[in-house]
């Protein structure tokens, strides 16, 4: 077992079993579930131990993946990988077209208004149908909520973990 010591993202949880010859239902927690067509490997971590597993086969189902690893070749063995979750290091990252963020690397960035102010902490992002919205953690008041558009976030500066918006109305 390995100790996860570097920074590793989930891509993917074992929810269940599929069928009865060791493969396991992973449900995507990435933009790009195709990526495990082409994995050869990836870190499973379960109960705070980390383990790299060979896939053997993967294909898309519904709005999952279905994986057979070659370290759990049958049913019993792969049940015990349930609820797992599939990591890779950040250079096994999907590259993403310019101005495009991994959430992960948005949560936590200091907010500012075109003026300087702090505004809080980014420290969600919620889905919806037509954009993202960031959640903006304040001391005190409710959370601010943001729209993701190039009309309102202004600078995503990560190497500074900050970020500037102007929010609709504010001259």
């Amino acid at each position: 077992m390995l100790s996860v010591t570097e920074q590793y993202i989930t891509v993917g949880k074992i929810v269940n079993t599929q069928g009865n010859r060791g493969e396991l239902r992973i449900y995507p927690l990435t933009d790009f579930p195709e990526r495990f067509l082409d994995m050869e490997k990836i870190l499973v971590e379960l109960q705070g131990k980390a383990q790299y597993y060979h896939i053997e086969a993967a294909r898309l189902y519904k709005k999952f993946v279905i994986i057979r690893f070659r370290e759990a070749a049958d049913m019993t063995s792969a049940e015990k990988l349930k609820g797992g979750l599939l990591k890779v290091t950040r250079e096994e990252l999907v590259n993403l077209p310019g101005d495009s963020y991994y959430i992960f690397d948005l949560i936590g960035l200091q907010v500012f208004n075109g003026a300087g102010d702090a505004l809080g902490t980014l420290e969600d992002v919620i889905h919806t149908g037509a954009n993202d919205v960031y959640v903006v953690a304040r001391e005190g008041v409710p959370p601010l909520l943001v729209p993701a558009l190039k009309s309102v976030v202004r600078e995503i500066d990560l190497p500074g973990k900050r970020m500037v918006v102007e929010m609709p109305g504010e001259e």
